[in-house]
């Protein structure tokens, strides 16, 4: 057995539903500490993070994961059990294989051989872990990147484990992300029966037509790194549940995934503006969930599709779709940041798996980038 299988199978085992960790960052620091790696705990509220850093030297290089999963379901949903690692016909399965429980085992076990062939390597390297990415990620990588920027330890290049591959492992890599902004809105009107519609107000059909502005907004037309920001509604809810009465409100909840030609200000205004055309009354709350960040191009960049090219034998190419990751909080620090993980077919899935192949070759590539930027 591989050792990057071998630990990815201890991970797996660990029934780390967000924002649970389960002995999983004990794990990663029990193999990273004999190899001279400082362990820093910076655990906040009900979310458990650990910083684990091997010299004091600039440039520094960070490996970003987190060890939370999301819930497995309905166990008869699944054809082998989802905490219960498996191998079979040259896949590994179970709940994190790919997302990601799969990454991070790569992470330590390229860490491990780079260290041994390059005990004095230049600048630094630090594992940073999270339980916290899968949820709210209030109290996560957000908190740790405020702790650090405080005390001016500055991150350099961050690789985030993040499963981004599409057909082949490397063949995609996540050089940005979109920005995500959460809206929940509450339509007031008037309750009543529904055979006297002239004694109430619908929501429903006050709302209808400003619904029909935002889904047909056009907010953007992207540019040569980001596709168009898109509105998308995710949430609708009004009545008691009673067929004969209209009800006295309604809620709506969307979101907005946006670009770097927008910003949350001007997107805010702009939904004003549409909803204020249909006079109703209304309340809106907001929630930034993530600005967009773009590493164009960069030392890390370079050395990524170096190392691509060098063990998996071919180009990879920059996207910046998908959703949001802890990538977004490290970004604004100034740091260059690059997603390189597993294929992302069957995450979040029942039956989530990775290959065994993949989770060597993503190793081999991981202890390349090392190589390229501190051998």
């Amino acid at each position: 057995m591989s050792a990057t299988l071998d630990l990815a199978k201890d991970l797996i085992r660990r029934v780390s539903v967000t924002p649970e960790d389960a002995g999983c960052q004990d794990l990663l620091a029990s193999r990273l500490t004999p190899l001279g790696f400082n362990e820093e705990r910076l655990d906040f509220v009900d979310t458990q993070n650990i910083w684990l850093r091997r010299g004091n030297a600039r440039p520094l290089l960070v490996f970003l994961g987190h060890t939370d999963v999301v819930p497995a379901g309905s166990l008869a949903a699944w054809d082998l059990p989802p905490f219960e690692p498996t191998v079979c016909d040259g896949k590994l399965y179970g709940r994190g294989a790919a997302d990601m429980k799969g990454g991070i085992a790569a992470f330590i076990t390229a860490v491990e051989r780079f260290i041994a062939n390059y005990p004095d390597h230049q600048g630094s390297i630090a594992v940073l872990m999270t339980s916290d990415e899968e949820g709210i990620a209030s109290h996560g990588v957000v908190k740790v990147a405020e702790v650090l920027e405080q005390r001016n330890e500055k991150i350099d290049w961050c690789l985030v484990g993040e499963p981004s591959s599409d057909k082949k492992v490397g063949d995609v890599i996540r050089v940005g992300r979109r920005g995500s902004l959460c809206a929940r809105l509450t339509v007031a009107g008037i309750q009543g029966h529904v055979a006297y519609p002239e004694l109430a107000e619908n929501p429903i059909h006050t709302f209808a037509p400003a619904l029909k502005a935002l889904t047909e907004e056009v907010w953007d037309h992207g540019n040569q790194f980001f596709p168009p920001t898109s509105l998308q509604v995710s949430n609708i809810n009004a009545g008691t549940g009673a067929e004969n009465i209209i009800p006295g409100c309604v809620d709506i909840q969307f979101n907005l995934r946006f670009c770097t030609e927008l910003d949350e200000e001007t997107i805010k205004q702009r939904v004003h503006a549409i909803l204020d055309k249909y006079g109703f009354d209304y309340e809106l709350q907001w929630r930034l969930s993530g600005k967009p960040f773009l590493t164009a191009k960069g030392a890390l960049i370079d050395a990524v599709h170096a190392a691509i090219k060098s063990v998996a034998g071919f180009e990879t190419r920059d996207d910046t779709g998908g959703g949001t990751s802890d990538g977004r909080f490290i970004a604004p620090t100034g740091a260059e940041v690059v997603e390189l993980g597993p294929l992302n077919a069957s995450i979040h899935k029942v039956n989530e798996n990775v290959g065994v192949e993949e989770l060597e070759d993503l190793s081999k590539i991981y202890e390349q980038v090392l190589v390229n930027l501190l051998g």
